[in-house]
Parts: C-alpha cells; structure tokens; sequence
C-alpha cells in the first residue's frame, strides 16, 4: 500500500523531554504556523516514511530501535497527517477531497456565523522586527537589579496600604462614578497592552518569531493577543513557561510600582492615576488573567508546569471515562494512563472548570439577554446556551448512544437508571412542607413606661425584674407646673361651689345663679383635665408582668425629661414569634398551622408554635430589626434613612407560643422558626419560578 508524501516544507525539531522521560519532537507547518507535539514512535515512523510501505517501515523501525510496532501504528500515524493536511494532495480526486474537508472545517454559513460571533481574531500588527530592536531595552527589565527594585517597591507599597487601608478604600468606592470608571477602562486598555509587549519580549528574548499583535473577540469583549505559537519550538519548558507567565508577570510589576506610586505622591491627578492603575492590574490579574478554568495565562502555566499539553482536553476526556464508568462500569480503557494521585487531581480539575464555565456562560448568556434589543437578546442567550451548555451535553449523549448495546448489559447502568427515576419521582411527588425563616420570640404584652412630660421622680421603690400585678402603681412623679395648676383649679372650683350655694340670700345673687353655674362647670373640666394629665406622672401597671430595663439612676429626687424611658413592663402569661416569610414560603402556610422555635444559641426549651396571623400585604419596613441579614437573620435589607428595607418581598406573620417558656420568659430571643407547610413537589417550586420568569420576560 502506498503511502501519501509529505509536505516538503515541513519541519521535524526537537521537543521537551516529557513528564515520563521520555524524548519528543514539535512537526512544525509554516505554511499555518501550526506545531504538533509526537511521540517517539511517530518520530521513528515519520523518519522512514520515504520507505513508502507499512510493513518496510515497522520491519526498519524494529530493525534500528527497541521499538516492537505493527501495521496499525503506521495507519494510524498516516490518519493523524491526514486529518491535519500535512501530506501532498495526490491523484484526481485530491482537489476536490481537499475542499470537501474546507466546507465540512468551515460548516454552514449559521455556523460560521455563530462562531465568529462567539470568537474570532483581527491582526493589526506584525511586531517582530520592532521588537527585535527594542530588545536590548525590553532587557532592562529582565535584569535581577530590577527584580530587586520590583520587590522592594511592592513590599513598601502594600505596608502603605495596610498602614492607610481606610484611605486606600474609600479611594476605591470614590471612583465608582462615570469618570473613575472610564478612567478604569483606559487603564485596563493601557495595562492589557503592555501585557501582550511582556509575551511577546519575552518570547523574542528566547529566539520566537510573533507574526501578529492584534484584538480577539469573545462574546463581543475585545481582548489583547500575541501570537506566540513559535514557543513550540522551545525545548525547555521553563523557557515556556517564562512566556506563559510573562503577561502576569508584566501586570504584577505595573501594580507594584503604582501602589509605591500611590503611597508616595500627594494627593491629586497623578496619585488617583497610579491608584487607578494599581487596582486594575491587581484585579486583572488575579481574577482574570491567574485562572486556569480558561484558556488564558493561568492555563498555560499551569500546563506547561504540568507538562501536560492539551490539559483542558485530555483532563475532559479522562472526566468523561470516568463519568462512564461511574454510571455503567464498561470497563473500558482509559484515554491516558497517569499516576493515581495525578489523575484524581485531573477528573477534579475536570469537573471545577465544567462548573465554572457552566456558571460563567449562564452568567454572560444573561447579560447578553439585558444589554441588547429583547429579540436580539433571545436569540444571542439561545445561542450561548446552545453552544457553550447544550452542545458538550449533546456530545456526550451521543457517546452514550453509541455504547448503548454496552451499556444496557451492564448491572451499574441498571442501578444507574433506577437511581435516577427514584431522583426523578422523589422530585415530582409531594413532600411534606416545611417553612424554615429566622423569627424573634418575645411577650405579647410590652408596655414601655415614660415620662410624659419634665418632671420629678418623687417615688420609686421597684428593682430590675421585680414583679408587680395589675393596677399597681410603678412610679410617682411630680411636675410643679401641673400641680401649680392643679391647686388653682381646684380653688377656683372651690369657690364657685360656695358662690352657687349662697346665691338664693338676695335677689343680684339670683340672678347670677346661671351664670355661676356655667362658670362652675368650665372649671370642674379644667380640674378635670388637668387630674388626668397628672394621673400621666403616676403610671400604674396595666397588666401583670416584670420590669425590665430599668434606667439604673432613676431614684426619688431625680429629674427627668419629656419621653425619656423609665422602664419596660414585660406581660409573663403570653408570648408570640414573629418572622418574614417570602411570597413562596408564604403560600405554604396558613393560620392554624403548627410551627417550632429554637433560639439561635440551642440552649433552652423548644417552643411549640401556631399560626395566628398572616398579614396580607408585603411589609414595607422590617419592624424586627434583628432579623436582618446584617444582624444575623435572613432577610435581606437595606438600609434608608435608618429603616430596614426588604430587598424583596416578604410577609409578616405571627405566631402564637403554646408551650411554656421557662428560662426564655420575660425577654426577647432570635432563633430558628420551622412550619409545618402544605405538602409540595419540590419540582413544583422550581417550575413555577421558571413560569414566572417566562410570564415576566415575555411582553415586548
């Protein structure tokens, strides 16, 4: 059988020795720019390759090396070269064989479009020959004398920040306005580009061509890139990565040097500058540029670290055996062989990056969705959903497909498929409902006792926590002004009292006899009114209870002001929870219902709960302040002028305690409040959040 030529530009170079030790080469096309990291046997077989007969080159490649391979190896070398066009095109066919493979690479024009949507590249420049001026003055900054320096500003620049952390922060939340965030964007441009320099210097320090510099699209956001395929040709894969890292590493120097910017300049233009640029190469960095879950710096450090080319690829392929075999057991061979520990870290890091994409596409398929027209908008999620979350499913539905007949015979996949319909009608029956929300158990009865006006503490003798009955007096309080008036009303009164007695003696007392009566009844109501304005200064309790909060300076003698608290007579007989129940949890509950309370520390009885009311309206105020989620609870709020705002909607609802209260009575204690709801499917609760999602979006 003869076999197809090799291209004649082709190059053969040598590679890094691999994380098993042994030797590998780079196949380098310069016609794409494109290497291809093979094997020892690859490189056995593609030396002999002129030999033009399988079984000639497995006979030579036995004959000349260790190496015992078959007709297979051969195939399957000639199907690599192949289905990466290195190999002359031969024979008639060839021409259209070779655009046959260009439409199928390419797809429709939907799928091209899709694609250069969702990613595609726009050269700009073709650096190498500048950069290979410069390179002499990029080399300053490979210098340990500079490394030095870095380090000596960052260290002075971070004890600075932690020295003014008040200052530093309140410069950050500064410049959240329009300016301070298009200043932001032209920092981030400024720093991005000089992160692309620090790949491409560094790559042209170790003898790479760059062909091109230009701007990537993804999902639309523009983004710096270099294209630094030659490092392929490096050998050693700490030259690798030292490219790989230098991106970071240039973002790190920027930040390091504009934080000892910041602490040294004095307040103005050039010192909000260097924060600016401070902060933006520290976030970028770190959030963005440092992550291995994307193809970015992070990935390509920690590959080459790894010595794993390829790592997103064969760490899925070997999540996906594994995924295989946990759910059938097929048994079947694993894509690579590593060592055990390695390859657990690899299905581990498998799985977080499906997950933190899964989580960063929804993420953008949603912004997408806001930041354009609504019918643009639904199109644009549909495709990101499609093609970043359905698309892998998709594949991976299809590989099971394909093993079905396997598949079906084995005892896991029954085990496997009973699980899951055991999941499925655990989701689709009712469960009993319980309502779960943090709630403030306190009295019924609080009666907060006041001064209701300046006056005079003339009488008290009760102690914190004493316990008084109703109608006892709590305190007696003297106001002068009062009783000043108090002592006119009643001579007045006195007075017109004995004038109406006495006027039948003569005939001019007579006939002012009406007018006295008048005059006697306006000054009962004075006296009257002004008895129960004093009756205000001698409290008496209005139910049974305790006091509490007793202001530990009141004492007879001392004076008052209008409103001031004196203390706070808590009822002892009975106690009510309150909580905040969202709409969901809300329609679960009705009056009547039994409920539970445990306070937040565990200590103490368990109370037992009923519904007894359930209010109609959403608050608009959380009257509780200790159920906020700032304050430990689990309402979400925000703060206004003071008052605790819901962030969403949520319900007042009381509950009456049935149980006796013990060491809890006679104050007040947040704890945990649970309901016994209406039975509910919990696939129920998720499908109708996903209607009225629907029913929300859908007008246009």
């Amino acid at each position: 059988m003869a076999l197809p030529l090799l291209r004649e530009e082709l190059a053969l170079l040598d590679g890094p020795t691999l994380a098993d030790g042994q030797p590998s080469w780079t196949l380098h096309d310069p016609a794409r720019n494109r290497f291809f990291s093979i094997d020892w046997v690859t490189c056995e077989i593609l030396k002999r390759w002129s030999l033009d007969d399988p079984g000639a080159i497995v006979e030579a490649v036995g004959i000349d090396t260790t190496l015992q391979l078959g007709i297979d190896d051969v195939e399957y070398v000639g199907q690599f070269l192949l289905e990466n066009q290195l190999v002359q095109p031969q024979g008639p066919k060839s021409a259209r064989q070779m655009a046959e493979r260009l439409a199928r690479q390419r797809g429709s024009r939907l799928k091209w479009l899709l694609h250069h949507y969702l990613f595609f590249r726009i050269p700009l420049l073709r650096p190498d020959a500048w950069l290979g001026r410069w390179q002499r003055v990029a080399g300053l900054f490979f210098t340990r004398t500079f490394l030095l320096l870095t380090i000596g500003a960052l260290s002075f620049g971070l004890l600075q920040v932690a020295h003014h952390w008040d200052s530093f922060f309140a410069s950050l939340v500064d410049h959240f306005t329009w300016d301070g965030l298009s200043s932001y964007g032209i920092a981030l441009f400024s720093v991005k580009l000089l992160h692309e320099l620090g790949h491409a210097f560094t790559a042209k320090r170790y003898g790479c061509r760059i062909p091109s510099m230009g701007v990537a699209f993804l999902v639309m956001w523009p983004m710096a890139y270099t294209d630094t395929n030659e490092t392929w040709r490096l050998t050693s894969r700490w030259q690798r990565l030292h490219v790989a890292a230098a991106g970071i590493a240039t973002e790190l120097i920027i930040a390091a040097w504009a934080t000892f910017a910041w602490a040294l300049l004095p307040d103005g233009p050039m010192r909000s500058a260097a924060f600016v640029l401070a902060t933006t190469s520290w976030v970028a960095t770190l959030a963005v540029n440092a992550s291995p879950f994307m193809r970015f710096d992070g990935y390509f450090i920690v590959s080459d670290w790894l010595e794993i080319p390829n790592l997103h690829e064969r760490s899925f392929a070997l999540a996906r055996w594994k995924l295989r075999e946990w759910l059938f057991d097929l048994g079947e061979e694993k894509p690579e062989h590593f060592p055990e520990g390695r390859e657990r870290g690899l299905i581990l890091f498998a799985w977080a990056v499906w997950i933190y994409r899964l989580v960063l596409f929804l993420g953008i398929a949603v912004l997408v969705y806001h930041f354009f027209i609504k019918l643009v908008g639904i199109f644009l999620f549909l495709v990101e959903i499609v093609w970043f979350v359905a698309m892998p499913i998709r594949h991976e539905l299809k590989a099971w497909q394909q093993r079905w007949p396997a598949i079906r015979t084995r005892r896991r996949s029954w085990i496997t498929g009973a699980s899951l319909v055991a999941i499925l009608i655990m989701f689709a029956l009712p469960w009993p409902g319980r309502v779960s929300a943090s709630g403030m158990l306190r009295p019924t009865d609080v009666w907060p006792v006041y001064a209701p006006g300046p006056a005079q503490v003339q009488r008290f003798e009760l102690q914190e926590g004493a316990r008084v009955t109703a109608g006892a007096p709590l305190v007696v309080l003297a106001t002068p002004s009062l009783q000043s008036r108090q002592a006119a009303a009643r001579a007045q009164v006195e007075q017109l009292r004995w004038s109406a007695a006495t006027a039948g003696f003569s005939v001019d007392s007579r006939s002012k006899l009406q007018s006295r009566q008048d005059q006697l009844a306006t000054a009962e109501a004075e006296l009257a009114s002004v008895n129960e304005e004093l009756a205000k200064y001698a409290p008496v309790a209005p139910f049974a209870g305790r006091l509490r909060d007793i202001d530990p300076d009141l004492h007879a003698g001392i004076w008052v002001g209008r409103k001031e608290r004196l203390a706070l007579l808590v009822g002892a007989d009975a106690y009510e929870v309150e909580a905040y129940l969202d709409e969901a949890m809300v329609k679960r509950i009705q009056v009547g219902d039994r409920g539970l309370f445990m306070i937040d520390s565990g200590v103490g009885p368990r109370l037992e709960l009923t519904v007894t009311n359930i209010d109609a309206d959403a608050s608009r105020v959380l009257n509780a302040g200790m159920l906020a989620a700032s304050a430990g609870g689990t309402v979400l709020t925000r703060d206004r002028r003071g008052l605790a705002i819901p962030e969403y909607s949520v319900y007042r609802v009381t509950l009456a305690v049935d149980s006796p209260v013990d060491s809890l009575s006679s104050q007040s204690w947040r704890g945990k409040v649970v309901i016994r709801g209406d039975w509910e499917a919990p696939a129920w609760h998720y499908l109708r959040n996903a209607l009225a999602i629907l029913v929300r979006e859908a007008g246009f």
